[in-house]
């Protein structure tokens, strides 16, 4: 089974690919589930979508060379940066930042993917991830964002700690909060762009939350909450990479059901123990 994905360059960078964002994506995840943020990676996700819209259409109507995940990325770093404005504009109702953002993506990915003459194949992989669409210059650039990532989490960590906690003690205690809050949702941002090429746009949001849904059910502290996340993520990845490549259909809903088999079996292991 695993022979083929590294027989052939496609397949080798994609399985690659999918080792990253199984350890990424988790990452980040545990920060925004304990900060109760779960719907901005949907949000995110949406507006990527809109972006990647907005990059096949250029290509199909104006012929602009414009990579359909460069364009993906940028319009959910562009979305992270707006969500923070807008949380700044409604103090009160910060959460009203998330579904305004989502709104926006949904009927920018509309209007986007109507002019550019209805879906297509290149937007189903995009949707729902592929295993042959990861080349060479993807895998490079997937791989520079997850070495960023992981520096930024390492350095910031006792700051993203304390402010996923108490935002308002990180503030008092002199800890620059919003710098700090916009830096970890253009992490997310640029996460969430570079996990749609294996899980898709629709579905990647799921690699951010239920790995940590599962860890949340078995951990005892929140670095170990952080390290089970990765290694429920990793398996959730490998597991779904493999079965979606053999029963040839898009990884991203193989490697979430596999995400919530995962899930149960936290949740019962947790119940067992309880019962004991």
């Amino acid at each position: 089974m695993l022979p083929d994905f590294f027989q052939y360059d496609f397949l080798r960078y994609t399985f690659l690919t999918g080792l990253l964002i199984g350890v990424i994506a988790p990452l980040l995840g545990t920060f925004i589930v304990v900060r109760r943020l779960s719907l901005i990676a949907d949000a995110l996700s949406h507006v990527t979508l809109a972006g990647i819209a907005f990059g096949l259409m250029a290509e199909k109507k104006f012929g602009l060379m414009i990579g359909p995940l460069y364009s993906g990325m940028a319009f959910s770093v562009l979305g992270s940066i707006l969500i923070e404005k807008l949380r700044s504009v409604y103090k009160a109702f910060q959460e009203l930042a998330i579904p305004i953002i989502l709104s926006s993506g949904v009927g920018l990915s509309v209007i986007f993917i109507s002019v550019a003459d209805g879906f297509n194949t290149d937007l189903f992989n995009y949707l729902f991830g592929s295993v042959s669409a990861v080349s060479q210059n993807d895998f490079l650039m997937i791989l520079t964002i997850a070495i960023f990532v992981i520096l930024v989490v390492v350095l910031f960590y006792k700051e993203l700690f304390t402010l996923s906690f108490d935002e308002e003690h990180a503030t008092i205690s002199g800890l620059h909060s919003k710098q700090i809050h916009l830096l970890f949702i253009v992490l997310t941002a640029l996460v969430i762009a570079a996990s749609i090429r294996i899980v898709g746009v629709l579905l990647v949001s799921a690699l951010m939350t239920l790995p940590v849904a599962a860890s949340m059910r078995l951990a005892k502290g929140f670095k170990q909450m952080m390290l089970l996340s990765i290694l429920f993520g990793e398996l959730s990845v490998i597991i779904g990479l493999i079965s979606g490549y053999y029963l040839s259909i898009p990884p991203g809903g193989t490697i979430v059901m596999v995400s919530i088999i995962i899930l149960l079996i936290a949740i019962g292991i947790k119940r067992l123990k309880i019962r004991v």
